[in-house]
């Protein structure tokens, strides 16, 4: 396997790859989806409706549609509560606000907007649902986000938080995606709607301090008083998203060394260097898309990074440069069960099943159940909501955790308080999350850790959801043999949409993804790099031959991030 990694990645994005955000917003309303056509319907993968105006597949017809599918099904289940609405920096993210609140407006639904317009991160949204929920027996409050997350600037995204303030289990996704497909099939006729204009005065549309709240709540989950008595110098780089306006009041407000080293906001994200394929895309977790701040390492004692709806994180130490997600979670889960004596003793510790196992010896070593779930965070929201999860986290850098009491703080991910946790950390261990994970590693086994990401067609990714045991056709992996191969997850026996293969020292998992037009090969040994490669061979092997009868399209090998 040869990984194509752009010739681009890692360098300044050229003025070629920027958008043309004029053009983009023209396409969002004058496109029209065709609902025979599969590609142009609602479709809800992880996070919500993921598109592109250029593609019709995030056009004002869809989001006109999922907002009424909204309002429908608020009425069906009695939410009478207010609903928080928030939206990031992508080009498409302020058309989309407009078509939504045109809508909610149209059905009288109690909206609240950020102040002066401000951007609103996921997590805040999430914080602000549950801080009002808190003691309510009747009239709960839910919310949107609009956002298609680290996506590339032509994308737009749109997901729907219920009462429990974190991403939609599958039947409720399932329900809005039904009435907003059936919407777009009749031509949008039953959207109830009203001018934009008329939307922002009306009686049901007000205010909310979203970045006051979440900034003032942010010290019962986080010790600011140890980061700010560490004197730490803290480098923050919010890559043009959501957090932008945050971080400044977070500095003023706990008395912390923070420097923010950019703070643009431009819907093309000419500041970003490329990722790997390529393509400009926010990710806090890719040392290509983060070569600016990998930099600046030197010049501070932890610096991070959110993405465009800052729900997910990198940290960048002097003496790690930008830490794998994997490495910080597990060092966050050793510390966090190590310096919380509020959370319950029989808090366990999240995580999804393609997360490296590290977390799982760590656990192990803690006296912590281990939860071990699919992909998606929706999986998360009951045991953070009911306190009997302490930690959860995601190898694709997004976690949360309990506020220092043991109750919750988001169900959603929240790239922010990871950040500062890894200024916590540092201040109060007298050593770097790299170093915390190079003692871990010591201790519980060095690990390495890879992720193949290559195009799939539709066809092709029901084929590899839809893999069962039979499919394998191997008793050993990379000269081991294998332990376990499963379709489920061992934590809550949710299906995995794909599966796992298990070896005494290492595992592949092969699914497709629920947000792009790709699948994923996620790999990790504790035997070393030559190792790993075997595994990945023949998990690709695998994968090849399940995608054979999956339609053309696919070229295995295409792409890899780590």
């Amino acid at each position: 396997m040869s990984p194509a990694i752009s010739p681009l990645a890692g360098k300044p994005a050229d003025p070629s790859l920027l958008i043309d955000p004029e053009a983009l917003i023209t396409a969002y309303f004058e496109r029209v989806p065709d609902p025979t056509v599969p590609d142009e319907r609602v479709v809800f993968g992880t996070s919500g409706h993921r598109g592109s105006p250029l593609r019709t597949t995030f056009n004002e017809a869809h989001i006109l549609a999922i907002a009424q599918a909204i309002c429908d099904y608020r009425k069906s289940r009695r939410i009478g509560g207010p609903l928080f609405l928030g939206w990031d920096s992508h080009a498409v993210s302020r058309p989309a606000f407009q078509s939504a609140l045109e809508v909610l407006a149209g059905n009288a639904v109690e909206v609240l907007i950020a102040e002066a317009d401000e951007l609103t991160p996921t997590p805040a949204v999430s914080h602000a649902i549950l801080t009002y929920n808190r003691g309510r027996r009747e009239g709960p409050a839910d919310g949107i986000v609009i956002t298609p997350s680290h996506n590339p600037p032509e994308d737009g995204g749109f997901k729907y938080d219920p009462p429990e303030g974190g991403p939609a289990e599958s039947a409720v996704t399932d329900w809005i995606e039904e009435r907003a497909n059936r919407l777009l099939e009749g031509g949008l006729g039953s959207v109830l709607r009203m001018p934009f204009e008329r939307a922002l005065r009306a009686a049901t549309t007000h205010r909310h301090d979203y970045a006051g709240r979440y900034v003032e709540d942010l010290g019962r989950v986080v010790a600011m008083d140890v980061i700010r008595g560490s004197g730490l110098e803290l480098g923050v780089d919010p890559l043009g998203g959501a957090s932008v306006r945050y971080w400044g009041r977070i500095a003023e407000r706990y008395g912390l060394k923070l420097s923010i080293v950019n703070e643009a906001v431009d819907p093309t994200f000419r500041f970003m260097t490329v990722d790997w394929d390529g393509r400009i895309r926010m990710d806090p977790s890719s040392p290509y898309a983060m070569r600016r701040l990998i930099g600046l390492k030197d010049r501070f004692d932890v610096a991070v990074a959110c993405d465009t709806d800052a729900d997910r994180h990198g940290v960048v130490t002097k003496s790690a440069g930008l830490l794998p997600p994997n490495h910080f979670l597990a060092a966050a889960v050793d510390y966090l069960f190590r310096h919380r004596p509020g959370w319950r003793a029989d808090a366990a510790v999240g995580k999804t099943v393609v997360t490296s196992r590290i977390i799982d010896r760590a656990a192990a070593r803690l006296g912590r159940r281990l939860y071990d779930v699919p992909v998606g965070f929706k999986w998360f929201v009951p045991g953070l909501l009911e306190g009997w999860l302490g930690f959860a986290g995601e190898e694709s850098a997004g976690a949360s955790f309990l506020r220092l009491d043991g109750t919750v703080w988001t169900t959603d991910k929240d790239g922010i308080v990871p950040g500062l946790l890894a200024a916590e950390m540092t201040g109060r261990l007298g050593r770097d999350p790299g170093e915390a994970y190079r003692a871990l590693a010591v201790e519980l086994g060095e690990s390495v850790y890879d992720r193949l990401d290559a195009p799939a067609t539709s066809e092709q990714k029901e084929a590899l959801a839809a893999l069962s045991p039979r499919a394998i056709g191997l008793t050993e992996l990379a000269g081991e043999p294998i332990t376990a191969v499963l379709t489920n997850a061992p934590g809550n026996g949710a299906p995995l949409g794909g599966l796992q293969v298990v070896a005494p020292s290492g595992w592949f998992a092969a699914r497709p993804s629920g947000t792009e037009s790709i699948y994923k090969i996620y790999a990790e040994s504790f035997r070393g790099e030559e190792h790993l490669r075997r595994i990945i061979a023949e998990a690709q092997a695998m994968v090849d031959q399940a995608l054979a009868g999956g339609g053309p399209g696919a070229s295995p090998g295409q792409g890899v991030r780590s």
